[in-house]
């Protein structure tokens, strides 16, 4: 679809340079569809972890003996009212747990079968040009590299999701079935190591989380548009025939 700009009649024989408005695709339906189906079942899914976690929260940052901060001090606890609720938690898990698998493995199969790994796969490139993203994002006087639907660094972060969210299925699973899954337990370090592996991806979740929403405020309401529409304006030179 196009919308032309004011501009006034052509004059015959000349060269049509009016700018006009295009929409042009930019998310297609299934990768929107993916996107907020996964967004609440995580939201959800970290927030039931939390109430599962409270009733044993061994990890802290710190060296030896000194501690600089526990994950998480009672005031976290009494101010979120998220403790006492283990049974709530568990259930809560276990049961959205599932639909994050099947949405996910749908999204990879999604991926690969329509050809969209191509555009959001890291390219050896891509990690260089995507420091030079950073440093822009920053406010540093960098030129962008070339972008494409996706940049160096949106490649690198939405693959690297794609990875944790295997990762914590597989890390989910050995400390939710121990036992029976006592290979795959064993595999990732024993219970223990499982459980802390799993622990970390959550926190890098809510690290994504952090910076994608910081960055799509940053980027604008067309930006936000755009992930539900699925489409975006842009400008283009009308054609002598238009």
């Amino acid at each position: 679809m196009m919308f032309s700009l004011p501009g006034g009649n052509k004059p015959a024989g000349k060269r049509d340079n009016r700018l006009v408005k295009v929409l042009e695709e930019k998310h297609k339906v299934a990768t929107r569809w993916f996107h907020w189906v996964n967004f609440p079942i995580l939201s959800l899914m970290i927030f039931s972890g939390l109430l599962i976690y409270w009733s044993y929260d061994p990890y802290r940052i710190g060296l030896g003996d000194i501690t600089l901060f526990h994950f998480f001090p009672d005031w976290f606890y009494n101010s979120t009212h998220i403790d006492h609720k283990l049974a709530w938690g568990m259930a809560l898990h276990f049961f959205l747990a599932w639909l994050f698998t099947i949405n996910g493995i749908a999204y990879v199969i999604y991926t690969l079968v329509s050809g969209e790994w191509r555009e959001l796969a890291p390219e050896a490139r891509s990690f260089g040009e995507a420091l030079q993203v950073a440093k822009h994002d920053m406010g540093f006087k960098v030129a962008l590299p070339p972008q494409g639907r996706y940049n160096a660094a949106q490649r690198i972060t939405y693959s690297a999701i794609v990875l944790m969210g295997g990762s914590s299925l597989l890390t989910g699973l050995a400390i939710y079935k121990p036992a029976q899954l006592h290979w795959l337990t064993a595999l990732l370090g024993g219970y223990e190591w499982a459980r802390w592996e799993h622990f970390w991806l959550t926190m890098g979740y809510i690290g994504f989380f952090a910076i994608h929403i910081g960055q799509v405020i940053r980027a604008g309401w067309a930006n936000f548009r755009s992930m539900i529409c699925g489409y975006d304006l842009a400008e283009a030179e009308a054609g002598n025939g238009d």
